[in-house]
């Protein structure tokens, strides 16, 4: 773990840093202290500690379940998109708002080398989870914005978003930021919310107002990708969500 976390912090752009790399709590914090202040009923719930306790066996399992109306269809396309991203070798990827560390512990499943995830999210009681659920020692876990990653462009092979998207303030720039720092040749791949009829319903213009929760458009997400260089566009729809996997250019 220290091997790996001396790394991840040799990869900090120091330029993009709103602190020194503060390690007190098992995490690299580089977060600006007015950074992490919540956005929105379903943002401030990431930083409650009660919620961060039962998120991975409870929460989004549940959470996730709805975009499939009950059914396993979105949890199922999870596992097969995990196994596809899985790295392999020295490879880094990154898992932007990763909340309790639930998707990074498996990515680093097949790593080798100097190998390594990093986990980043704003929530200090998420993260803190993390560091005691899901630790590993090619896993390393930063608390950072993901409006403003901190990290230098293109260093990442693979970088992934899953069940967070929706609740992130300013997303676009979130996915400016995302196609920044994966590599020539690299993949991005995000699972968000989708559209649809039945959200017209389930999310008026007011609900998503005081809960910072979003529907995206369903040509949102894969234009902001090709917007920001990104190829081979792909978007697998299930029922309320969407899975969209994509290349940066070579």
């Amino acid at each position: 773990m220290t091997g790996a976390i001396d790394r991840v912090e040799a990869m900090l752009d120091p330029t993009r840093l709103g602190r020194e790399p503060d390690r007190t709590h098992g995490y690299l914090d580089v977060l600006k202290p007015e950074s992490a202040k919540p956005t929105g009923l379903s943002n401030a719930l990431m930083h409650n500690p009660a919620l961060a306790a039962v998120y991975e066996k409870a929460w989004r399992p549940a959470f996730t379940r709805l975009f499939s109306l009950g059914g396993s269809g979105t949890l199922s396309r999870q596992d097969v998109l995990l196994d596809e991203l899985t790295g392999r070798g020295d490879q880094k990827i990154l898992d932007v708002a990763c909340g309790p560390g639930l998707y990074t512990k498996p990515l680093a499943r097949k790593l080798s080398g100097d190998g390594v995830v990093v986990g980043l999210d704003v929530s200090d009681a998420m993260l803190q989870r993390a560091v005691r659920d899901n630790a590993g020692d090619r896993v390393v876990y930063v608390r950072g914005s993901a409006l403003e990653l901190p990290f230098p462009d293109g260093a990442f092979d693979t970088v992934v978003c899953l069940a967070a998207l929706y609740l992130i303030p300013a997303p676009r720039l979130a996915v400016r930021e995302i196609c920044r720092v994966v590599k020539p040749g690299g993949r991005v791949a995000l699972f968000t919310s989708l559209q649809t009829p039945l959200t017209s319903v389930l999310g008026s213009s007011t609900a998503e107002r005081v809960s910072g929760f979003r529907w995206f458009g369903k040509d949102e997400i894969t234009g902001w990708l090709r917007d920001n260089g990104l190829v081979d566009v792909k978007q697998t729809v299930s029922g309320q969500g969407q899975f969209v996997t994509a290349r940066r250019a070579d």
